[in-house]
């Protein structure tokens, strides 16, 4: 039995969009018109063909991984081993009952979706921003303008098919076509290929694009560029280009959907008697009122400083938790009014194996 997984160079659990991909890259690399001559190559694009033309439909890639064929435990009769599609059997089908049936081929293909993984800040999330991103993709080529065939030259008809792109074959009472292999359903061949593109009529080249991200997006938002993924064939129009957005770590704040968690030290005196601190925002400074006696650990809300939501005005909340700081060191007086105050409030310093001052550290930092 044949691998065409590994033909493909795929794995069994690709998707079919990485079977397309991996199919297009091959075929180009083999296909006859760029290997002229070549029978290993020709064999090599047949090989291909038959392993997509299975992989590609979902009823007969489900049998081979099954039962090891595309056709099921019973067979299905029709035995194709080029890339054919069923929109394509059954427009032959028809065509060939019913004579021409309005049917055509090289129906323009849309081109592929293309991924661009973009990492931003936070504040350019929260905000907005536009950014220059720059990736490759495939263009017309410049020197033939997409025919493939050198200026000056022209392609001749395909022998095989005699230029109508197509090889009918009779299956009992239908007429069933497919595409030719050896032209590519073109009905001619190129020759004398362009030198710039190889025959091809497309170049890979790197695509400058200027996007504007939106307010309020997070690690895994998706943004759709319509039209900005990779050429057509046949006159299909471009694909689309998908932004997948990253936003980086915060070293201060802490993002959980819309509202935005951080941690503000206070003094110990502070705490005590109470007053006004400076907080960080995405917005600048905001002073917030710290009550007497606040513990470690208490909870602060700035309304409106957090993130927006995609698309909305309404912004989330800053959630602010302060914890007391413990100096690390303390000069002659400090000690002498904390021991003061130790004595005041009946603590006895001397006592235990942990200094006053560790025992404070203990007390603000749970």
């Amino acid at each position: 039995m044949k691998d065409y997984y590994s033909i493909l160079g795929v794995s069994r659990n690709a998707s079919q969009e990485e079977i397309k991909k991996a199919f297009r890259r091959l075929a180009r690399q083999y296909h006859p018109d760029l290997n002229p001559g070549n029978k290993e190559a020709e064999e090599k694009f047949k090989e291909i063909n038959e392993a997509y033309s299975c992989l590609s439909d979902p009823t007969r890639r489900a049998n081979y991984d099954k039962y090891g064929t595309s056709e099921g435990p019973m067979g299905n009769g029709f035995g194709f081993e080029t890339h054919t599609t069923f929109t394509d059997i059954f427009e032959d089908i028809f065509e060939g009952f019913f004579g021409s049936f309005g049917f055509k081929k090289n129906r323009p293909v849309r081109g592929a979706d293309l991924r661009y993984d973009l990492t931003i800040t936070l504040e350019e999330a929260a905000f907005g921003i536009e950014k220059e991103i720059k990736f490759p993709r495939w263009q017309e080529c410049f020197n033939c303008h997409g025919s493939g065939i050198k200026p000056g030259s022209s392609p001749i008809n395909c022998s095989s098919c005699g230029g109508s792109g197509y090889i009918r074959y009779n299956q009992g009472f239908f007429s069933v076509s497919k595409t030719c292999t050896k032209c590519g359903g073109k009905g001619n061949i190129i020759k004398d290929p362009c030198p710039e593109c190889s025959g091809m009529g497309k170049l890979k080249v790197e695509h400058t694009l200027n996007i504007k991200i939106p307010p309020g997006v997070d690690t895994g938002t998706r943004l759709k560029i319509t039209g900005e993924g990779e050429l057509g064939e046949f006159g299909g129009p471009r694909g689309d280009l998908y932004i997948f957005i990253n936003v980086k770590e915060h070293d201060f704040f802490k993002r959980d959907g819309i509202n935005l968690h951080c941690s503000v030290p206070i003094s110990f005196v502070k705490a005590v008697f109470g007053g006004e601190i400076e907080v960080d925002t995405l917005d600048g400074k905001e002073k917030i009122f710290i009550p007497a006696g606040t513990p470690s650990g208490r909870i602060f809300k700035i309304k409106g400083k957090g993130m927006p939501r995609v698309g909305g005005t309404h912004r989330g909340d800053q959630i602010v938790t302060v914890y007391i700081e413990v100096p690390k060191k303390l000069n002659q007086r400090q000690r002498e009014l904390l021991e003061e105050f130790a004595r005041v409030s009946g603590e006895d310093i001397k006592r235990g194996s942990k200094s006053f001052k560790e025992k404070l550290k203990d007390i603000f930092s749970s």
